[in-house]
């Protein structure tokens, strides 16, 4: 296993386990304590957090996970790795861009841009409504995107694994 397959594969490995884990954490404690929060106060929250998202830190997860993926695959493929440890990482590439980043910006982010132009009018007249309206269906799609980066986190694992019994 060359030096550069595996400090690639194992920044994909970090970075896939940062992005799943930021999606998990929504799934099992973020949307539920909003859920149980006032409405007008779970808007709020969201709206805040959904800005705040937006950083540098959060950046590398979100954005380069994928395309790390992508040339870990390619380096293992270069480096004579046996073939599955380069389709599992392509496959995990793939998996992330389409159903964890992908899937965010087609799907979540227009939903938290339209949640961002909820005005305190609105808010006062009908926070009830608009969270119902926005927090069930978000959080399916948060469902989908967190088991789709865990799949690519297991495959990642699983090329890993691979690479590693091949005595790479």
């Amino acid at each position: 296993m060359t030096q550069a397959f595996r400090l690639t594969a194992l920044l994909g490995l970090l970075l896939n386990g940062a992005l799943f884990g930021f999606f998990y954490a929504w799934v099992c404690s973020t949307m539920w304590g909003l859920d149980a929060a006032a409405p007008e106060v779970a808007i709020r929250a969201m709206q805040a957090m959904n800005a705040s998202v937006r950083n540098a830190v959060f950046a590398p997860a979100f954005f380069a996970t994928g395309p790390v993926l992508l040339v870990a695959a390619l380096l293992a493929w270069r480096s004579g790795q046996r073939a599955l440890v380069a389709v599992l990482l392509a496959l995990a590439g793939l998996v992330v861009l389409c159903g964890g980043t992908g899937l965010t910006m087609v799907v979540n982010v227009p939903m938290n841009e339209a949640l961002a132009l909820v005005t305190e009018a609105q808010i006062e007249s009908g926070a009830a409504a608009i969270w119902a309206e926005y927090s069930a269906p978000w959080q399916v799609w948060n469902q989908i995107r967190t088991a789709l980066t865990g799949l690519g986190l297991a495959l990642t694992g699983a090329a890993l694994l691979a690479a590693r019994q091949a005595g790479a």
